[in-house]
């Protein structure tokens, strides 16, 4: 048995273990700021509507104001980091995530708004990106699958909490209130768990392979320490300055044979992460669930169930994902995925919407997806690239996923409205299906593997 098979099984002391999941913890509430950020629209949009008198065409501006400002910031976050450090970047984006909140809560005009709004979308999109790369960098690789799953987690967690959050500032105060007021209240919400997120940063230390890249062994090797116990430190360290010796640290790096799948890998996870239906289902649920006369008096409600079926599976997934490995969840979440988008494409088709069946197969859609491609496509794109180009690329795959996102939100009502339920779903089964052939085909397995180990086995 090698040296990286034996470190396979030496666990560290349980300080260490609990070191490091303090320290995931609180570089994962950047997802939960990313999931309330992005959620809190939902319930103010109505109301936003009303108080400055939008047209249709403005309510879809006012409401994708932040989805642009998430396409320049996972643009530009990968590059800053890498030059000025991940810890860094991460408390910039707590500012930019209190700043929106602050901003989003007081403005006069809708243009006030949308920059606010945008302002939050350059946190959000910076966080995506950030966030898993941090703790893939800091943690041991025998469950680093759970902590960077600990992101998808605290995204569905972030969601949940402001769908609450909103519903019961909307309940217990009148329409007028709410119009004038109640909207204000909901987005500077944000502003007290991004206080909290930036407080909580600056006890977190450095990312160690970012610090060994800079020349900053020493704090490298201290931090390596508190992860991995004493006698695996030095050992990881070795394996980490190794691999960056290897390494050019050019963009053009990405590009060559070995590392070219790699990115090909991120991009397509990135991509058919959204273009397989998930958000069309998630916006689109509440009018559904009303066709079926499921919780027709409350939208509220019905994203709160959506979102506690989001939960439990991504409970599942963090389970799962150091033990089942990436691959295999991959390979049966999406096929699950496959199946519940043709039987609500059949749902659709043949009208067999007023019973249980159209609903039971879009939970299970959602299940499927929070148990696979939910969390997996972060942890895969947070491991597969080299140290000294990991953020810029992983930048790259973002940005893809975030035009991912505005595609499907463009295209989902003028599919719905073009070709009907069914074969707007039947499209999204067939992204699914080419994505599962690409994962069986191309995607290699990660779990239980050092991200040095990662790198090397895309040059053999």
């Amino acid at each position: 048995m090698n040296s990286s098979s034996i470190s396979m099984v030496e666990k560290p002391p349980k300080s260490a273990t609990l070191f490091v999941l303090k320290v995931s913890i609180v570089a994962a509430l950047g997802g939960l700021l990313f999931g309330y950020d992005t959620a809190v629209i939902a319930g103010a949009i109505g109301y936003l509507q009303v108080k400055f008198n939008l047209s249709p065409a403005m309510v879809g501006w006012a409401a994708s104001s932040a989805i642009w400002g998430c396409i320049v910031g996972a643009m530009f976050a990968g590059y800053l980091s890498d030059r000025i450090g991940r810890k860094k970047m991460l408390i910039i984006t707590a500012f930019l995530f209190a700043a929106s909140a602050i901003g989003s809560a007081i403005p006069n005009s809708l243009t006030q708004f949308f920059i606010a709004r945008f302002i939050g979308g350059l946190g959000v999109g910076a966080a995506s990106m950030l966030s898993p790369l941090y703790i893939s960098e800091i943690a041991p690789s025998r469950i680093r699958g759970t902590l960077v799953s600990l992101y998808q987690l605290a995204i569905v967690v972030g969601i949940n909490l402001v769908y609450f959050i909103n519903m019961r500032i909307a309940v217990q105060n009148p329409e007028s209130w709410n119009v004038e007021y109640g909207w204000r209240y909901m987005l500077g919400s944000e502003t007290i768990p991004a206080v909290i997120f930036m407080a909580l940063l600056f006890l977190v230390p450095e990312s160690p392979r970012w610090l060994v890249k800079n020349k900053r062994e020493k704090e490298a090797f201290t931090i390596l320490e508190k992860v991995n116990g004493p006698e695996k430190a030095r050992q990881v360290l070795d394996e980490i300055k190794e691999a960056l010796s290897m390494e050019s640290g050019t963009v053009r790096e990405l590009f060559k044979p070995g590392f070219r799948i790699a990115l090909v890998v991120g991009v397509v996870l990135a991509l058919f992460s959204q273009i397989t239906g998930i958000n069309a289902i998630i916006y689109y649920a509440p009018e559904i669930f009303k066709s079926v006369g499921f919780a027709t008096d409350s939208a509220f409600s019905q994203t709160i169930f959506i979102g506690v079926v989001n939960t439990l599976f991504t409970f599942v997934a963090l389970w799962l994902i150091d033990k089942a490995g990436r691959k295999s969840l991959l390979l049966w979440g999406v096929s699950g995925m496959i199946l519940c988008l043709f039987a609500v494409g059949i749902c659709f088709h043949f009208q067999f919407t007023d019973g249980p069946w159209l609903l039971i197969f879009i939970l299970g859609f959602i299940a499927c997806f929070a148990t696979s491609l939910g969390p997996v496509p972060w942890v895969i794109i947070s491991e597969i690239f080299p140290t000294k180009t990991r953020g810029v690329a992983m930048s790259f795959c973002t940005v893809i996923l975030w035009i991912g996102v505005v595609l499907i939100t463009q295209m989902t009502p003028v599919l719905l409205e073009n070709i009907g339920g069914a074969f707007t779903f039947w499209v999204f089964m067939v992204n699914a299906i080419i994505l599962l052939i690409f994962t069986y085909k191309m995607i290699p397995e990660t779990k239980q593997r050092t991200l040095e180990e990662i790198e090397l086995s895309w040059k053999h």
